[in-house]
C-alpha cells in the first residue's frame, strides 16, 4: 500500500490554514506575556509547532489501518499510563496530571489518550455490520470511552475528561444511533448532572469544580472569587470594540493566564470583533476541510477517524470561545493551535497527521 502513497495527495491547503492559526497564536502569546514572567513563551510555542509539523508528517506515513489492527495494545497502554499518573504523577495545584520525565520535562498522558480513543472508536464502529446501533453496542462504545474518562476525572481534570465525550458521541451518531437511544442518554445526562450538583452524598466533583461550572451564570455574585476569571474575560472581549484596543486587561494582568485558556479573550481585546471573527472563520474553514476529507475517505474506518478529529476540535473551539464570553463554564479547555502548551499542540498535529494519513490513501484499493 505504501507504494501508492504520495505527498502529492497531502492536504497542503489544510496545513496552510492550520499554520495561519498557529501564527496568530504565537503573535498573541508574545503580546500577552512580553512584560510578564512568562516572557519568551512564544519562542517555546514555535518549537512545539515545528515539532508538531514534524510528527504530523511522520504520522501521515503510518498506515492508519495497521494502527487500528493494534489498537487494543495502544488502549491498554493508555489506560496503564493514566493509572501511572494516579500512582506516581507529579502533583501541582491540587491535581495529579503529569508524569515527570528525565530532563525536567512533564508528560501529560490524558492528551494522547484522545488520539487512542479516536482510533478505538473508529475500529469498533468500522467492524460493525448492522445499520442501527443496538443497546449492547451502545454500552460497549460507552465503556471504551468511560474507563479512561473516569481515570482522568480522578486526577482531577474535568476539562480533559469532557473532551472524550464528543469522540463517543460522534462515533455513536455515525454508527447508527437511534433517536430513542439519544433521547435516553440526554435524559440520563440531565439526571446525572442533577445528582452530582444537588445530592450532597455524591462526591464526583470537588467543591471548587462545582463553583467553576456554575459561576459563569452569575459572575457578579463572587467577582473576586469563582466569578473573577469570567468577569475579567468578558471585560477584555468587550473592551476590544470593533477593531481592537490597547489590551489594558491583558497587559494590566487582570486577565488570568492569557496565553493559555483565555488567549481568545486576549486576542479579541487587542484585535476587536473583526479579528475575533477572522479567527473563527479560519477555524470554520479548517473544520469544513476536515469534513471534506472524511467524505473522500477510502473506507468506513477512515471516515470515523477524521470525524473523530472534527468532533474533538469542534468541542474545544465551542467550549473555549463560549467560556471566554460567559456562555460556557470555565473548564480549563485550551483553544486548539492557539493556546500555549506543548501537549495540546502535539496532540492536535498528531490528529491532523491521522487525517492526512486517511486522505493520502483515498485512491488506494
Amino acid at each position: 500500500m505504501s507504494r501508492y502513497v504520495s505527498f502529492r495527495d497531502f492536504d497542503w491547503l489544510l496545513l496552510a490554514f492550520v499554520l495561519m492559526i498557529c501564527g496568530l497564536g504565537v503573535m498573541e502569546i508574545h503580546s500577552a506575556t512580553v512584560h510578564t514572567k512568562f516572557a519568551g513563551a512564544h519562542i517555546k510555542q514555535v518549537y512545539w509547532i515545528l515539532a508538531g509539523v514534524g510528527v504530523m508528517f511522520l504520522m501521515s506515513l503510518v498506515n492508519y489501518q495497521a494502527l487500528m489492527e493494534q489498537i487494543h495494545w495502544f488502549y491498554i497502554a493508555s489506560v496503564a499510563s493514566l493509572v501511572a499518573v494516579l500512582l506516581f504523577g507529579t502533583k501541582a495545584l491540587g491535581a495529579k496530571r503529569w508524569i515527570k520525565m528525565p530532563g525536567g520535562n512533564h508528560f501529560q498522558p490524558s492528551e494522547w489518550v484522545k488520539l487512542v480513543l479516536i482510533l478505538a472508536i473508529a475500529k469498533f464502529f468500522a467492524d460493525m455490520r448492522q445499520r442501527e446501533l443496538s443497546w449492547g453496542d451502545f454500552f460497549k462504545a460507552g465503556a471504551i470511552v468511560g474507563v479512561p474518562m473516569l481515570l482522568v476525572l480522578k486526577q482531577p481534570d474535568l476539562g480533559t475528561a469532557l473532551t472524550y465525550l464528543p469522540i463517543a458521541a460522534m462515533g455513536m451518531f455515525l454508527g447508527g444511533m437511534q433517536w430513542k437511544q439519544g433521547l435516553t442518554v440526554v435524559l440520563a445526562g440531565v439526571i446525572g448532572i442533577g445528582v452530582v450538583f444537588y445530592v450532597p452524598a455524591v462526591h464526583i466533583l470537588k467543591s471548587y469544580q462545582k463553583q467553576r461550572l456554575t459561576s459563569y451564570q452569575d459572575p457578579d455574585a463572587d467577582p473576586q472569587g469563582s466569578g473573577y476569571q469570567v468577569k475579567q474575560s468578558m471585560i477584555a472581549v468587550g473592551s476590544g470594540g470593533i477593531w481592537g484596543g490597547k489590551g489594558s486587561q491583558t497587559h494590566g494582568a487582570f486577565l488570568p493566564v492569557p496565553q493559555t485558556d483565555f488567549i481568545f479573550a486576549a486576542f479579541s481585546e487587542e484585535h476587536g470583533f473583526v479579528g475575533a471573527l477572522g479567527v473563527l472563520l479560519l477555524y470554520f474553514i479548517v473544520l469544513m476541510r476536515l469534513t471534506q476529507n472524511a467524505q473522500t475517505a477510502p473506507d468506513r474506518a477512515g471516515t470515523f477517524v477524521v470525524m473523530g478529529v472534527v468532533a474533538v476540535l469542534s468541542f474545544h473551539i465551542l467550549v473555549n470561545v463560549g467560556m471566554v464570553v460567559g456562555f460556557m463554564p470555565v473548564t480549563g479547555i485550551p483553544l486548539p493551535l492557539m493556546s500555549y502548551g506543548g501537549s495540546s499542540v502535539l496532540f492536535m498535529f498528531l490528529a491532523l497527521g491521522m487525517v492526512m494519513n486517511v486522505r493520502m490513501r483515498r485512491f488506494v484499493n
